[in-house]
């Protein structure tokens, strides 16, 4: 493969390519690797799939994203000690992470996070995943003619990720106070999960904090929920995958350490 900064640098003329409105702005960035990669990730995230990107483009995106997740050093989550029969919990980068799938929480388009750098995790795994992920989400989108409804959920591959596949859920969103509406849509958003980890023989399914984050469902509540929805489902299906609880925030470490004890 081609050094680092080459590659940063080929990848981000393709993408110009197609979205020569950001030219000047891209002009304007400095220099230096970090800044350099930080626009590469900016222009991936704007790219929108209606504009055909070349093959050579995705070819070189993966050996970029491949060297990065090595440096990252992914983590088995088999490996990960157990809370409790079947559960372990992560804390720390999910696209890190090589299980069988990742769970994404994604909002109705279910095309990623197309705000420039943003922290939420649906940029994150997008970003890291490449831009195939976002074509791929592209196609079952059109296939299906409208919005992902809450509650439910898409698998993809994982491309670029250590893990083989993602999940994309839309969770609920909470503007005001928590109905029982949406606790049925979160419940919903993990049986779906699981119901697609079994249809697809997976061993190991990650999940995120669904709708705590920009989405505004209670944190301690939606823990409750999520694990409560495991436990059920584990009991009821011998050849349920192995979960684990991702988290990134000490808050959310705290509250599902003290839920499974």
């Amino acid at each position: 493969m081609m050094e680092k900064e080459t590659c940063v640098e080929q990848l981000i003329s393709y993408l110009l390519d197609v979205l020569p409105e950001y030219r000047a702005e891209a002009e304007a960035v400095p220099m230096d690797a970090p800044a350099r990669r930080y626009l590469l990730r900016c222009l991936m995230n704007v790219w929108n799939p209606r504009r055909k990107l070349p093959e050579a483009y995705f070819a070189l995106e993966q050996q970029l994203l491949s060297v990065e997740t090595r440096e990252k050093e992914p983590v088995d989550v088999l490996a990960l000690p157990e809370k409790e029969p079947g559960i372990a919990l992560f804390q720390g980068d999910i696209t890190r992470l090589s299980a069988d799938a990742i769970v994404n929480a994604a909002n109705s388009q279910m095309l990623g996070c197309f705000v420039p750098g943003h922290g939420c995790i649906d940029n994150a795994i997008h970003s890291a995943a490449g831009l195939r992920l976002r074509a791929a989400c592209y196609e079952l989108m059109k296939a299906q003619g409208h919005e992902e409804a809450t509650g439910q959920a898409k698998i993809t591959p994982g491309f670029a990720l250590p893990a083989r596949y993602v999940m994309h859920t839309v969770g609920p969103i909470v503007r005001d106070r928590v109905t029982e509406k949406h606790r049925q849509q979160l419940r919903s958003c993990y049986r779906s999960c699981l119901e697609l980890a079994r249809k697809h023989q997976l061993r190991s399914i990650a999940f995120c904090c669904i709708s705590t984050g920009v989405f505004h469902f209670p944190r301690r509540e939606a823990a409750e929920i999520a694990v409560n929805e495991v436990q059920e489902y584990q009991k009821k299906h011998g050849d349920a995958p192995r979960v684990i609880f991702n988290v990134f925030q000490d808050e959310d470490r705290d509250i599902y350490e003290d839920i499974l004890g």
